[in-house]
């Protein structure tokens, strides 16, 4: 029997089961030195997530899943 409840949040989920991430904000850069290109990655908070649990995501992958995000930092 679970000891801590957690309370439900707003997460509109599909009939497939699956919801929609969008990214919020971010909060930290960073940049990775290969012998031949800089690979920038930015932590980033997710719409149904919180500050704890924002994660690295690369440039590329902002840039070509979410474009209005990636032109609006």
């Amino acid at each position: 029997m679970p000891k801590e409840a957690i309370e439900p949040t707003d997460v509109k989920i599909q009939s497939n089961l699956t919801y929609e991430e969008k990214p919020i904000w971010v909060i930290e850069e960073m940049e990775r030195v290969t012998r031949s290109k800089v690979v920038k990655f930015y932590k980033v908070v997710w719409n149904n997530h919180s500050e704890q649990d924002a994660m690295w995501e690369w440039d590329n992958f902002l840039r070509d899943a979410y474009p209005a995000f990636y032109k609006d930092w």
